[in-house]
Formats: C-alpha cells, structure tokens, sequence
C-alpha cells in the first residue's frame, strides 16, 4: 500500500508547453535553459497538480525551504534533479544571479540594467564584481527597453542552443516556480485556522511590475490554495488598468518613481496570466499578445477580463502615497519599508481606514530590503539603515560596458555571448593538447 505522502509527488515527467503553442513541448531542463520559447511564448505547465486539504495541512508545517522542496519536486520531475539537491532560493534578479555564479569555471552570467533607473546601491551591487564570467551592461534605457534585446536573442533558437543560453529572470519559468512559494508560505503564516471547512482564504497583496510573482500567485490559486489576490502597482499601471478595465496598453513613456525596479510598462507576465485564465487557450493568447506587439494597445475580450477581475484586484499607487506609507508604517511599527513594498502596504492602509479590515487575514508581500533605496527613505523623511557591507561597496573598482542609444544592442550582446563561447572553445583545446 501506497503512504498518502506519495498522492502529490512529481509525475515522471512533467512537460512545458509555450503559451503561444507553437513550439516543441520541453521538459523542466527545456524549460529551465531557456528564455523566451521560440515562438516568442512563455513556457507553463501542460497540467497543474491539484492539491488537496490533507496536503495543505501537512504542508502548513513546514519551514520555507521545506516548503520550495516541495513545490518544486510536483514541478521539476525527480529524474532530473533528486529531492535532496532541491534546496534554492529568489531574489533581487541582477545581484542574486551575479552572487550565485561569480568565479564558477563552468558558467559565464551577462547582466543588462537600466542604467540610471535602478539605485546607486542596486548599480553597485552588480558592477563591483570584477570576476572574469561577470559582464555587466549598463544600458541607455528603461527595462521594457532592455528586453527586446534579449527576447531577439532568444528568438534564434540556433544560437540559443549552440551557446546554451538560459534567462534568470521572470520570463524563465523556474522563477515563477520559486515565487509560488511566497504565496504559499504567506496564506500558512496568515490563515487563522486549517480546522474549518472550506479552509478560510487570506488576502495576499502582491507589488509587482512585471508580473512574474502575480502569475505565481495566480498559478497557485488554480492549484488549489484560498487566496485572493491583490496586484499593487506605481504610476506606471497597466496592470491596474487591464484588471479595471480590460486596457492593456502602453502609455507614452516609462515614469520615473520611487518603486524603481516597478517601472514596467511591458509586464510580460501577464501573458502567463491570460494563458491560464482562458483555460491553456494558446490560440487565443497567441493572437492578443500578437496584437498587443503590433500596435501596442490590446483591449481585453470580454470573458477573459471577467476572469482576470474575478481572480485579482488591483490598485496604482503615487510616489507621495509610498512616501506617506513609508512614514506612517515606521511611526506605528519601526519597520523600514522599501518603496516597493510600500505600495503594498499602502493598500492595507487603505482598507483598514475604511473599516475593512477585521473580515479577511490579509499579507503584504514585500520584495526588497529598505536599505537598497536610501533615496527613498530619505524622501520619506526617515533615516536610512545601510549596513557596513552595503556602504563599503563606494569604495570598490567598477566596471561596466555602456549600451548606448544608436548602439546595436541585439548584435552586442550576441557578440559578447559569441565571444565568451570562444574563450570556452580554447580551454577545451588547450586542455586536450
């Protein structure tokens, strides 16, 4: 007889299909050394592993890296990567890659940032790593700008695989993976109870830009667990204006604010999103991100925005409400928030001042630590708390090659990609002479 731990384990394989359908399905490694699928998709589970009461009981219990253990043996398949080898973690994309790859001899990590739209800290954090498969690009634009490069890059599948290239970014799936997580984790801490029937939802308050934590959140609510859903974003609101109203477009240009790794006009997640809620339709999603491409602008069919309303609410704050929330947030508790946070926060404020609080358990996710946006703090008339680690990176050498406007970005980076494939090439015939 079969123990009931064994209901929720990770079928043999588990496959990977592009929302837009018209790539070759993958298994986790496909999906895992990629970007963009080829037909300029997203990758996502064919099926979504339901789980039950009794399984979110016993998962209630367990520590956050129990936890990500867990929900990456249903995703990964153990053929390919053992349950004991499972222990990982996320984080703030540039700096967390760059830390968990310098000075390996077997992988080289290429990094783009907006230059002059991310902190000062943030910009130091990845340019002071003068490791040798470290390259640092400091580009003249925003961060919807920044992906076109990349998802050029990625369109060439030739050249994806003959470079074994991979995104750590939200566009790879195994991102989205990990931040399933936090939802889970937020309803065990938040849930008042597992006694009741049917278990008591929490409300989850999730700041995003490009969606990726949002679809994580979306991802886990079709699996099963009582959420609901909140997205919190700043000024630049697509996503609070295609929740609203059904309006996925661009506005004219990217606003500067203080939740800076927010300012996302592209949230390409959202693709993800509608993939899901049009029940895995991947003509149909093909078609409105197609449409979206070409002029910029896509209005919701009308079912389709019914379904996203339902699974999430929305809400756009201003620079003055996350400065405001900041203050008050340490006026009450002593808890510096980042501004990114803040936006989340800024919401529960809301709620609560207009008495609708006391009916829901709710959690504010919070991505980011204060301490990497000392200009915001400051705005909010708070002193900032730098660690030593932190300040000492002022003093450090730095180095980053400049993508400016006029420059051929796509062509710079494959040159680079080719370049570094090169140097590997050499080792390995030095190494058989």
């Amino acid at each position: 007889m079969e123990s009931k731990d064994q209901d929720f384990k990770a079928p043999r394989i588990m496959w990977y299909t592009s929302t837009r359908g018209g790539a070759p399905r993958v298994n986790f490694e496909g999906a895992l050394f990629s970007g963009y699928a080829p037909d300029g998709g997203l990758y996502m589970p064919e099926e979504l592993p339901q789980l039950d009461r009794e399984t979110l009981c016993r998962w209630s219990t367990l520590s956050y890296r129990s936890l990500v253990k867990e929900l990456c043996a249903l995703f990964i398949g153990l053929e390919l990567i053992p349950r004991h080898d499972l222990n990982g973690t996320s984080g703030d994309t540039g700096s967390a890659a760059i830390e968990s790859v310098q000075g390996l001899k077997n992988v080289d990590i290429i990094v783009l940032l907006p230059k002059g739209r991310c902190t000062k800290i943030q910009e130091l954090q990845m340019t002071t790593v003068l490791k040798e498969n470290v390259r640092v690009f400091g580009v003249e634009g925003n961060s919807d700008e920044l992906d076109e490069p990349i998802k050029a890059v990625f369109a060439d599948v030739a050249f994806v695989q003959r470079h074994n290239l991979m995104s750590l970014n939200s566009i790879n799936w195994s991102r989205v993976l990990v931040q399933m997580a936090h939802h889970f984790f937020a309803y065990f801490q938040c849930a008042p109870s597992l006694d009741t029937h049917p278990l008591p939802p929490v409300e989850v308050v999730v700041p995003t830009g490009a969606a990726g934590n949002l679809a994580a959140g979306c991802i886990a609510q079709k699996m099963g667990l009582p959420i609901r859903l909140v997205v919190a974003v700043n000024g630049n609101d697509i996503i609070h204006r295609t929740v609203q109203k059904g309006d996925f477009s661009l506005c004219e240009v990217v606003k500067p604010t203080l939740a800076s790794a927010m300012d996302i006009q592209v949230p390409y997640n959202m693709e993800r999103i509608f993939w899901l809620l049009s029940g895995s339709d991947s003509q149909a999603t093909r078609a409105l991100m197609e449409q979206f491409e070409r002029s910029q602008s896509l209005h919701l069919p009308k079912e389709l925005h019914s379904k996203l309303s339902e699974a999430v609410t929305s809400e756009s704050v201003s620079d003055e409400a996350i400065i405001q929330t900041m203050g008050r947030c340490w006026e009450e508790n002593q808890y510096l928030l980042c501004p990114h946070s803040a936006t989340a926060v800024n919401y529960h404020y809301q709620q609560s001042d207009n008495g609708q609080s006391s009916s829901i358990s709710r959690c504010c996710l919070a991505p980011a630590s204060a301490a990497k946006f000392p200009e915001a703090v400051q705005a909010a008339g708070l002193t900032p708390q730098t660690p030593a680690e932190i300040l000492a990176l002022e003093h450090k050498e730095t180095r980053c090659i400049p993508m400016q406007r006029g420059d051929d970005w796509t062509q710079m980076l494959r040159c680079t990609i080719e370049g570094l494939s090169q140097r590997w090439e050499g080792c390995a015939v030095n190494s058989s002479e």
